[in-house]
């Protein structure tokens, strides 16, 4: 049997559940193999920026694993930048489960912390959140 590493990451309202396996760093998203020459690359064809592509990958560059793991990633939810906050998350919860002594790595990039900010709900008579109708006097 395969040894296998979970993580479960959220971010606004997206949820990435996140498998490491040891190998060559083959990438999976929602089923499809990414393909590529770098594990960036691999990640680039679902993203399509690099800021969330590199956001994604942080915790595996911050603890040096990058190409030590396959990543089988199911995602869904929210906006590609939601999702890249839940993967980031789930591959370091995921990391914790593969060694415990990567901890005091990952803690000081705060990478294993939930960002708890969400979209605040529209209010009624208001035109978004917080907007309120244009005022007129007559």
């Amino acid at each position: 049997m395969v040894q296998d590493f979970y993580g479960t990451g959220r971010r606004k309202t997206s949820v990435a559940r996140v498998h490491l396996r040891p190998g060559e760093g083959r990438v999976f998203i929602n089923g499809k193999e990414m393909e590529g020459t770098t594990l960036e690359d691999k990640f680039m064809k679902y993203f399509d920026n690099m800021a969330w592509v590199k956001h994604a990958m942080e915790p595996l560059q911050v603890t040096e694993t990058v190409g030590k793991f396959d990543l089988v990633v199911r995602v869904k939810g929210g906006g590609k930048s939601g999702q890249a906050g839940a993967i980031r998350l789930g591959i370091a919860r995921a990391l914790l489960q593969y060694d415990e002594n990567l901890k005091p790595t990952l803690k000081k990039h705060k990478m294993l912390t939930r960002d708890p900010r969400m979209v605040e709900r529209k209010k009624y008579g208001l035109k978004k959140a917080r907007r309120a109708p244009q005022f007129s006097k007559r």
